[in-house]
């Protein structure tokens, strides 16, 4: 089975179908031979988005394994004796990307079961097995939550849950570290209502603490949201002050930890799911956390700026993968400048399908029948990324032909100027971004059809 006609005209006119008119790029390269079966406005450079990750994944597994484990650690100094610590205890992050508050207090069940109830020195948390980063991209609106802090100690995805409930006029605002089972209050974000149209949400940070400001009028019924929290090893440390306190063990105010490591004992410890899970999870949900942490770990955790060793992860791939030029100012992919030609993002994608932990993580995308819904049961197999920014669309992955061979592909669109002109208070939901949206996901699902029916 085959599609006729020239490929490069049949790729045009499924764009033009999909009525996407902003500048795109796509390239289809065997994996077996190299050889590129298709190419349009291939050697254009897109801002990659969330196709990024892709990158970081395959960084990630190169540098650090597929089972490499972050820990997370409670470390004391001093002497226990008969249940009281005589000197300080220390909530130690590894830089785990997913640790909850759940978690925080399964680790302070281990100090219960280890017999501690009481701590007469001080409580200190070290957040400095990452650098510490405010934010990942400095142009997105404050209050994004895919946005976050990035440290060494993270906690709910750097995330505070904001709800309110009002009625009869007047509301209550709740900010908690909420997980699955535990919903901490927290004391280092606190939030209020402001009497402004405009904008929504205000932030400041002073004294060391998250000062949110809402718009009364966007505070109609029950409903809620998450924020983004800009210094989490405080975070993480206050929620596990209070779980510890709910197992009857009382802390000081927690500090940070200062000057050197030694002389620490281990308490208790919990280990994250090993990288391989992560990064599906990762490349699933598109967790911008997660990819930081990847990168910066793999990038063995040094202090050069995001920019900097996002740019080192560029130059590895570059090399690995015998691209061109590669520009990445993070390894998420939510900052807008970063730049990846079509072409090496399918050859990426082809020279990784013959690996295959990376292959088994990426999302499975299901072909569409006339009537507009997933054939699950087609014989042709992408498993692929998706990178969306306002303005911008990328995909990105492997296809697996009925005869098992293995194409990789890259689609790439955007509108720059359209995305660099959006004021602040439209980059979180712009005004035609969806409209979009919607026809470049269409001209994507035209060209895979055409692919898979051409080349499979």
């Amino acid at each position: 089975m085959g599609a006729s006609g020239d490929p490069v005209a049949a790729a045009k006119a499924a764009v033009q179908a999909a009525k996407h008119a902003a500048p795109w790029g796509a390239a289809v390269v065997d994996a077996q031979t190299g050889a590129a079966l298709l190419q349009v406005n291939a050697g254009a450079a897109f801002p990659p988005a969330s196709v990024t990750k892709t990158i970081t994944a395959l960084y990630a597994l190169d540098r650090l394994g597929p089972d490499y484990r972050f820990e997370t650690q409670v470390l004391y100094r001093g002497v226990i004796k008969s249940g009281t610590l005589h000197g300080d205890l220390i909530l130690r992050g590894g830089g785990d990307p997913t640790l909850d508050s759940d978690d925080l207090a399964t680790l302070a069940a281990q100090l219960r079961d280890a017999g501690l109830q009481s701590v007469t020195g001080g409580f200190y948390y070290d957040d400095r097995a990452l650098p510490n980063l405010s934010e990942i991209d400095p142009e997105q609106p404050d209050h994004v939550s895919y946005n976050p802090a990035v440290s060494g100690l993270n906690l709910n995805f750097n995330r505070v849950y904001f709800e309110w409930m009002s009625k009869s006029g007047a509301s209550e605002l709740i900010l908690d570290a909420r997980a699955q089972k535990y919903r901490p209050t927290v004391q280092m974000a606190v939030i209020r209502k402001s009497d402004r149209a405009k904008p929504i949400f205000a932030y400041e940070m002073a004294a060391g603490q998250d000062r949110w400001s809402v718009a009364s009028h966007a505070l109609r019924g029950h409903g809620g949201r998450w924020l983004p929290v800009r210094n989490p090893g405080l975070y993480a440390a206050e929620v596990f002050h209070s779980l510890a306190r709910s197992y009857g063990i009382s802390l000081d105010a927690p500090k940070p930890l200062a000057g050197g490591q030694g002389g620490l004992q281990d308490l208790a410890r919990l280990q994250s799911a090993p990288v391989h899970k992560l990064i599906k999870d990762m490349l699933k949900y598109s967790t911008n956390l997660t990819a930081e942490v990847l990168g910066l770990t793999a990038g063995r955790g040094s202090n050069a700026s995001l920019h900097d060793q996002a740019q080192s992860m560029a130059d590895w791939a570059r090399g690995r993968f015998n691209l061109g030029p590669v520009q990445l100012v993070d390894h998420s992919g939510l900052g807008g400048q970063s730049r990846l030609r079509v072409i090496d993002l399918a050859q990426m994608h082809a020279q990784s399908a013959a690996l295959p932990v990376y292959a088994g993580l990426l999302k499975q995308i299901y072909l569409r029948g006339p009537d507009g819904k997933p054939r699950k049961n087609h014989p042709v197999k992408i498993h692929a990324k998706t990178g969306t920014l306002n303005f911008t669309s990328s995909l990105t992955g492997i296809m697996t032909a009925r005869d098992g061979r293995q194409l990789g592909f890259a689609i790439m669109m955007a509108d720059v100027p359209r995305r660099a002109a959006l004021p602040v208070d439209q980059r979180e939901r712009p005004r035609g971004g969806r409209r979009w949206q919607a026809r470049a996901r269409r001209a994507q699902q035209f060209l895979l059809q055409d692919w898979a029916d051409r080349f499979c």
